[in-house]
Parts: C-alpha cells; sequence; structure tokens
C-alpha cells in the first residue's frame, strides 16, 4: 500500500463556483481521472492535504484514495496553487495499476559538481530541463534522476539518451534526444577571456 492515504468526498457541484464553494469548506477540489473511467470530481480536507503535501511524497508517488470503505491507488499528477498565499487550490490524480508503467515527470539533480574539471576552472552548469518524462512502474517511481558530473569539462553536453537510469526505468521518446544540461563558460571567464584578447 501506498505511504499515504487521502479520504476523499465526492464533488456535487463543479467549474469555478463549485471549486470556489469547496474551497469554502475548509476542502481542496481536485479531478480523479484515467483507466478509460469517466472523471470524477472529488475533494480533500485542506489541512490533511497540506500534511500530505509537506511530506514531499505525494506529487509523482502512489497515494491510497479512501472513499468509505473503498480503497483505489493512484498517482498525483498535478497540484496547483494560490499565486498569493502559496496554498493548494486544485489536484489532479491519475488512477492507476500499480504494476503497471505510467508516463511521468521526475526532477532532475545534479551530483558530484567538485569531480567536474569545467567546474572546478570556473565554468558553469546550463540546465536545460529541470524535469524528465520517463516510464516506470507505478510502485518503482525514482523520487529523482540523478546525473553525475564527474569528468565533465567546459563544452561537454548532457543528453537524456546517456543518463544511468535505475532499473525498470526509461527515459520517454519526448525527452529521448534532449540536452538535459551543458557546461559552459561562466560570465567572469568569458569577461577574462576578452580582457587578455583586448
Amino acid at each position: 500500500m501506498a505511504d499515504i492515504i487521502l479520504n476523499v468526498q465526492v464533488r456535487d457541484r463543479t467549474g469555478t463556483g463549485g471549486s470556489r464553494a469547496t474551497r469554502n469548506a475548509g476542502l481542496v477540489p481536485g479531478i480523479l481521472y484515467g483507466a478509460d473511467k469517466a472523471p470524477v470530481p472529488i475533494s480533500v480536507k485542506a489541512g490533511e492535504f497540506r500534511k500530505a503535501l509537506h511530506t514531499g511524497k505525494l506529487l509523482g508517488h502512489l497515494v491510497t484514495l479512501k472513499y468509505g470503505e473503498e480503497l483505489q491507488t493512484v498517482i498525483a499528477k498535478d497540484v496547483q496553487f494560490d499565486p498569493v498565499n502559496d496554498e493548494p487550490v486544485h489536484f489532479d490524480l491519475f488512477r492507476v495499476d500499480a504494476h503497471a508503467s505510467v508516463r511521468i515527470s521526475v526532477p532532475v539533480r545534479f551530483q558530484h559538481h567538485e569531480a567536474s574539471p569545467g567546474l572546478k576552472r570556473g565554468g558553469a552548469l546550463n540546465v536545460d530541463l529541470h524535469e524528465l518524462e520517463i516510464l516506470a512502474l507505478a510502485d518503482a517511481i525514482p523520487e529523482e534522476i540523478l546525473v553525475d558530473l564527474t569528468g565533465l569539462d567546459i563544452g561537454a553536453a548532457i543528453r537524456a539518451a546517456d543518463i544511468a537510469l535505475p532499473a525498470g526505468v526509461q527515459i520517454h521518446s519526448h525527452h529521448r534526444d534532449a540536452t538535459v544540461a551543458s557546461i559552459g563558460m561562466s560570465s567572469a571567464m568569458g569577461s577574462g577571456a576578452a580582457e587578455v584578447e583586448a
């Protein structure tokens, strides 16, 4: 079973007015979709939803929905926040089979900066993609994709297809040929080179 259990209610009203009424009642509105079934408008108590968010294991992880005695496995695909107070205002959940492959975006993290000759010489890490779309089993989605910078010098580019991935994880075709990051000259190095040339 997933680490997080959300107790949900089915909403009667949808649309902007329904969502506003739901939030005024101390609930966060959401939609449950996927698995070739009709979308279902749902809601979760705001405090419970915030607590789940703060665990860091809501987005991109398996979550168990509880509706009365019924349990269902889902993945939180998206959470929208109020731009002023940063409170969650809406969420999307996707029905999954825990042992089926799903397409999902996960964050990219870079490690071993100190082992990159280019960065040690004052180069800059230019990140093109902060997330990668992957295919993975729903119960084995990595929390992040780690990119090793060891040995990379100025001018090096890291392609998604070249990244070492956990077992059973694949880069989705949408990102396979994309450049994730590169190591270039920093602005300080550039101005230093210009001064030397002058």
